[in-house]
């Protein structure tokens, strides 16, 4: 119970210490550690999504061909799909971004801010969930050193998340706590995200493998829709590019060595 408490918070903890950079840098963050952030970010979910979520999918799969690649392929585009509605439903705000996404409304740009960041935490808290839930199942190969080191490396990632959130809610006007804790409460979705995706696993079982994929679909639809390409634009791109390999070895390794 311990390990499954412990497995459920870490990310969250890392999105807490990362909001806290905002008492330890003064001023805007630089584009230069922005894009290297960004960049390391996506590199842990393309890792995570790939070695544990899709090769555990279609390891649960059990059958043969194209059977055994369909709740995969299925849970992806199903996974992308709902955050392609999230991102169209709910208003909200890139940092460096001057125009909203999503309807048109009265909120301000500090909650809309609080709104981009939680949205990019719901695949990260399903992802979580999911493998945990299979663990406990005995699905796969994933064990709980794996589900541990899934739960590792979104914590990881979560660190220079919460920087990203903090540092421009601060750079809006908002008082140094104010900024933390809206950075840190924006992780409060993984754990609630991941239990609920346990409770959901616990009664459909046989669906395993496509959560897997959905979470799976979730994550590279954040990585492709806005990370990337925020981790791109402008000079110094290339730092992007250096974060993103760091990252993804990063959680590689960790998938693997601990699994």
């Amino acid at each position: 119970m311990d390990g499954l408490i412990l497995a459920l918070t870490i990310p969250f903890a890392g999105t807490v210490v990362g909001s806290a950079f905002v008492f330890l840098i003064r001023g805007a963050m630089s584009g230069r550690l922005l894009r290297t952030l960004l960049g390391f970010a996506s590199g842990v979910m393309v890792a995570a999504a790939v070695w544990s979520l899709l090769i555990p999918s279609i390891e649960m799969a059990g059958d043969e061909g194209i059977a055994s690649v369909m709740p995969a392929a299925l849970g992806v585009l199903a996974g992308m799909g709902f955050l392609f509605l999230i991102d169209e439903l709910i208003p909200h705000l890139h940092p460096g971004d001057g125009k909203p996404e999503g309807p048109q409304s009265h909120l301000s740009r500090t909650s809309m801010l609080a709104l981009a960041v939680t949205i990019h935490n719901i695949p990260e808290g399903m992802a979580v969930g999911v493998v945990v839930a299979t663990m406990l199942k005995g699905g796969a190969s994933i064990t709980a050193a794996s589900a541990l080191a899934v739960s590792l490396g979104i914590a990881i990632q979560n660190i220079p998340e919460g920087a990203i959130i903090s540092m421009p809610l601060r750079a809006e006007g908002n008082t140094r706590w104010k900024s933390f804790g809206i950075g840190a409460l924006s992780g409060l979705v993984e754990p609630i995200g991941s239990i609920a995706i346990i409770l959901l696993a616990s009664t459909l079982e046989p669906a395993l493998p496509f959560l897997l994929a959905f979470a799976a679909g979730a994550m590279l639809y954040v990585v492709v829709e806005e990370l990337i390409p925020e981790a791109s634009q402008g000079e110094h791109s290339n730092l992007g590019t250096i974060g993103f390999a760091i990252g993804f070895v990063l959680m590689m390794v960790l998938d693997v060595v601990m699994g």
